[in-house]
Formats: structure tokens, sequence, C-alpha cells
């Protein structure tokens, strides 16, 4: 089967999922919500107490919300994948002539379109509570297109963990237990200096951290006279974010693809 006939049969199945989300607005609502909820929580709560120096908060705040909601949003196509297997709907797309990357590729690309949405309802947001960009249009796309990149690469671990959990519950579950402590022990929410020792360290070279620390870069959200950091990760953020989505791609793309195979084969 042919590279376009299989990007085809991709598409064909992320239009069918996002027909889904459409037909099941409570998905959609709650996916919106969280982050507005996030942003308004932590702008309004914990803003007050957390000091960044040489910065407003919010504007410091908005790249760790939007990284650590992409993050959280990709767990969507383990769930997906893990309910499509129990229903017996994978069994189904295996009796039609499609290529078997399509039913991956369309999900993936799917939650992708998704998580786009979630970062125009949170942009919204953020600029209400008084977020700003203050680089460049052409840093700003560069800033949303990294985000958007590793959501997708993310969503390819995702798919790995969905065919091998036996139920989107626990696919949600164990993604929380692994995701909620990684995004906070990075610079999304705090400035990396107030973090110890071992934390620091973990924070520094935490994807997530590079990924923040890029869109904060793009966006021209760094605080005013902040050092350079310590780190080759947070020095060169937009490059290292690449690099891990580079990785997560050439090892989990095949990995998932081989899982659906024997999964679909049972």
């Amino acid at each position: 089967m042919s590279t376009s006939t299989a990007l085809n049969d991709g598409l064909v199945v992320a239009q069918r999922n996002l027909i889904k989300i459409k037909r099941v607005p409570d998905l959609l609502v709650f996916t919106t919500l969280q982050p507005i909820m996030f942003v308004l929580l932590f702008a309004y709560v914990f803003g007050g107490a957390i000091d960044v120096q040489g910065s407003n908060y919010k504007e410091f705040l908005i790249a760790g919300i939007f990284t650590q909601t992409v993050t959280f949003g990709a767990t969507l196509t383990g769930a997906g994948l893990a309910d499509d297997m129990k229903k017996g709907i994978i069994d189904r797309f295996r009796s039609l002539p499609m290529s078997r990357s399509a039913v991956l590729v369309g999900r993936t690309v799917s939650d992708v379109a998704n998580n786009l949405l979630v970062v125009v309802v949170m942009s919204l947001t953020g600029l209400v509570v008084g977020w700003r960009i203050r680089s460049s249009f052409l840093d700003a796309v560069i800033g949303f297109a990294l985000l958007l990149l590793w959501a997708y690469a993310f969503s390819w671990i995702m798919a790995f963990v969905g065919l091998l959990a036996p139920s989107p519950e626990v696919v949600n579950n164990a993604s929380f237990v692994v995701i909620f402590p990684v995004t906070f022990i990075a610079n999304t929410f705090v400035p990396l200096e107030t973090l110890p020792g071992v934390l620091k360290t973990f924070a520094a070279w935490n994807p997530l951290s590079a990924v923040t620390e890029a869109c904060r870069q793009h966006f021209g959200n760094l605080p005013a006279g902040r050092p350079v950091p310590d780190y080759w990760s947070l020095q060169h953020a937009t490059l290292y974010s690449l690099l891990w989505i580079v990785v997560i791609l050439a090892v989990f793309v095949p990995l998932a693809t081989r899982q659906y195979s024997r999964a679909a084969s049972r």
C-alpha cells in the first residue's frame, strides 16, 4: 500500500474521531474548561504568592500552562485507542481495505487538532488575565508550532500505552500518576531557581521544562535581566525540545505500530 493511500486512510480516521468529539460535546466542554480553570486558578490564587523577579507572573505562567495542558491532552490518544479496542471497533477496522497505520495516524492527528483548539482557548483566556506576546509574529508561530509538535510526539507514547491498557480508565489513571508530578517538577509554574538540589537538576533536564522555556523565549515572556541558565538543555531549549520530539517519534511510532498489529491480531 502506497504512502499517499496510507495518509488518506489516516485522514479519514482522523475525521471520524473529530466527528465523534462533535457528537459527544461533553468531552469538548470539559477539555476546554480544564485549561481555563488552571489559568484562572494559578493567575489569581497562586500568582500573588509566587514571585518572579523581573517578570509578571501571569506572563511567566502561560507557557507552563500550555505545556502541561497539551501533554495531558495527548492522553486522549491512549484513552481513545483503549476504548476502541474494548468496544471491538479496531476489529472492524481490520476487516476494511485500509492501511494498518491509518488508525494510529488518524488518532494522533485528530488529537493534535483537539489540542490546537485548546491552545486557542487558553491563549484567549491568557489575554484576558493579562498575558501578552512580546515577540515577533514569526517567533510566536514557532512557539505554538513547537507546542503542537510536542503534543503530537507525546500522543505516540500514549498510543502505545493505550494499546497495552485493558480500558480507557486504566490509561487515564496511569497517565495521571506519571504525568502530573513530571509537569510540576519543572519550570512550568515556578522559577527553576526555587527548586532544591536534585529536583532542580531533574527539572532542568526535564523535556517539559525545555518546551516551556522555548515557548517563553518565542513569546518574549522571559524575566528581564535573568542570567543565562547553567544547563545546556535550557540554554538551547528549542533544540533540546526538538531532539526529544525526534527521539520520541523514532522510538514510539514503530513500537505503537507493532503493538497495534499484535493487539489487533488477538
